[in-house]
């Protein structure tokens, strides 16, 4: 193999492929970038074997070929060259890289010895406007869990219903849907109703890939019987995995009528929890709301360092009422959340309180109350 190309090309795919690299893994190769020079083209590619990419490079190709070389170590060297122009090309000793000045040969193990991504793509099942995705995606893929232990919950559901989709996602505490997502979806004929489990870890890689192409389509594919799903967005393709457990059933827990409802400014609301969390973390991350007819009184507690309440204006309709939330779930909702303007709802201190954008009436996040032990306020 003997390819000449930019550097700058090459660091800009290369780094987003370093995301599926193996951490840790018993198989060596799986620790690698395999690099294929073919058919006129230049790709790079890694796989834990969960999640795979592939990105193709601007190259000029004077010998094909294929080999493999530790990902950390071309990534880490690839960052420090000041050459604009550099050559890839394979020798008796290993991979060989030249630039103005410079000249490094990188210890390779074979091609043969790395997994393939997929046989085939399979069937395109539809197609995505990049930035309607990415925007739906975000309001959900949050709320999944990071716990690889229990992976029903550690994933986004995106089924079909009617002439839009639902993106559900929750980890046992909170719980985000999106109803009508994907508006720009190009369905393929004949293609039976879509749902699948996928991996939030995917879900987060696809909202980062080409993130200065929002505006180009994302086409995706599903192969039966082999439990994967792929996204080509020009010239990166992201492969992953899909869950195989069943989603819970979510329905149950949203609440269907409220005795409270209070509307504020969002970003009022996430300043006031940002301030009452400097003392919620001192201890496990209380924040308590006491929503009053006019306003919402934000306060923390930590004993040792001090406690601090903030009001936001608020309007009110039914009763004044409290209830207290892990301040990172709200966070965490107020900062993925679109709309400036919010509403919230509840029933009573114990049950599930309902975040809504008044802006988006197809979305909703729910977040399971703390039991606190001394009365709130």
């Amino acid at each position: 193999m003997r390819v000449s190309l930019l550097s700058e090309n090459l660091q800009k795919k290369i780094l987003f492929v370093s995301h599926a690299v193996s951490s840790r893994s018993q198989l060596p190769t799986l620790l690698n970038f395999l690099i294929e020079a073919e058919k006129g083209k230049l790709s790079i590619s890694a796989t834990d074997l969960e999640i795979g990419i592939i990105a193709e490079v601007p190259a000029k190709i004077e010998k094909e070929g294929r080999t493999t070389v530790l990902a950390k170590t071309f990534l880490e060297l690839l960052a420090t060259t000041s050459s604009d122009k550099i050559t890839l090309e394979t020798t008796g000793e290993g991979l060989k890289q030249t630039g103005e000045k410079t000249e490094t040969i990188f210890q390779t193990m074979p091609a043969e010895e790395f997994p393939k991504l997929y046989e085939k793509k399979g069937r395109q099942v539809m197609t995505l406007k990049k930035k309607v995705a990415e925007k739906d995606f975000l309001k959900v893929v949050f709320a999944a869990s990071l716990d690889s232990e229990r992976p029903a919950l550690s994933g986004v559901l995106i089924k079909e219903e009617g002439d839009g989709f639902l993106l559900v996602a929750t980890d046992g505490y909170r719980l985000s849907l999106k109803k009508q997502a994907l508006q720009s979806v190009k369905k393929e004929k004949g293609a039976e109703p879509i749902s699948m489990l996928v991996p939030s870890r995917v879900i987060r890689e696809l909202i980062q890939m080409e993130k200065d192409a929002e505006e180009s389509e994302v086409k995706v594919y599903a192969q039966a019987g082999k439990n994967q799903i792929i996204f080509s967005q020009e010239e990166t393709t992201l492969v992953g995995r899909l869950i195989e457990a069943e989603f819970p059933n979510y329905e149950k827990i949203i609440p269907t009528d409220f005795s409270t409802k209070t509307i504020f400014e969002r970003e009022d609301l996430q300043r006031a929890i940002k301030s009452a969390y400097v003392f919620a973390r001192q201890t496990v991350g209380i924040v308590k709301l006491a929503i009053k007819k006019d306003k919402i009184i934000v306060s923390a507690n930590a004993p040792s360092v001090g406690k601090n309440t903030i009001e936001v204006e608020a309007k009110t309709t039914g009763e004044e009422n409290e209830i207290a939330f892990n301040a990172r779930y709200l966070l965490d909702f107020l900062s993925n959340a679109s709309s400036e303007t919010i509403s919230f709802e509840m029933t009573g201190p114990l049950n599930p309180g309902v975040f809504k954008e008044l802006e988006d009436p197809y979305y909703m996040h729910l977040i399971m109350p703390i039991r606190v032990q001394s009365e709130l306020g």
